[in-house]
């Protein structure tokens, strides 16, 4: 598996994913062209971040980005599987 060399990196608080989310979004110009969130703080998320995410994955959509989640425990990549957005998304372990 290749790890990207050119992208920006941010790491997700458990207890503040939403506006770390955000500020993914923010970082979405910036990134060029790849995004990598670390999610391996995030034991669980809610409708609001579930929200944030769709917002993410429409965003790098429009911008011709790629989003990659790195450790995404098993209970998130659930809910990322019903919600249908781990197709939007890349995984890294």
């Amino acid at each position: 598996m290749r790890m990207p060399t050119n992208e920006a990196w941010l790491r997700i608080d458990g207890e503040g994913v939403v506006p770390a989310l955000q500020e993914a979004l923010e970082k979405l110009d910036g990134a060029g062209g790849e995004l990598v969130l670390d999610f391996s703080a995030v034991q669980r998320v809610d409708p609001s971040a579930i929200r944030a995410l769709e917002n993410l994955a429409v965003a790098a959509n429009d911008k011709a980005a790629k989003v990659m989640l790195r450790g995404v425990n098993v209970r998130v990549y659930k809910v990322l599987k019903l919600t249908k957005l781990a197709s939007r998304f890349s995984f890294l372990t």
